[in-house]
């Protein structure tokens, strides 16, 4: 069973920065695909960037060019850098993985889930 445990969330004003973390246990980090996704109240989980095994990354549209994501294998660890926030990014931010290695931009594709951390970006 592969845990994973989302940190760095909070409050924070429109063009802020925050950054977040999602430590994964298990051996097997590097094979795995990662994705971040995103809830916001009375909205579906959406998509909002991955990075494969290989480094290939996906970006939504909406956080393209203010989000970055990365992984350290060594720290069995996938960040997302996010810059230049704006109030439509506060929701309930999520880490999974996918056993494939092939990113998908789609939820059910993924096969492990962290608790999530809640971001709020105020006007």
């Amino acid at each position: 069973q592969v845990r994973l445990v989302e940190s760095g969330g909070g409050l924070v004003q429109a063009g802020g920065s925050l950054r977040l973390s999602c430590a994964t246990s298990g051996r097997t980090f590097s094979s795995y695909a990662m994705g971040w996704f995103r809830q916001a109240p009375g909205k579906e989980r959406d998509i909002v960037a991955a990075i494969g095994r290989s480094g290939g990354t996906y970006y939504a549209d909406s956080v393209k060019g203010r989000f970055t994501i990365s992984r350290t294998n060594a720290k069995n660890t996938v960040y997302l850098q996010m810059n230049s926030l704006k109030p439509e990014d506060t929701a309930v931010y999520y880490c999974a993985a996918q056993q494939s290695g092939r990113y998908s931009i789609e939820s059910h594709e993924y096969d492990y889930w962290g608790q999530g951390t809640q971001v709020t970006v105020s006007s």
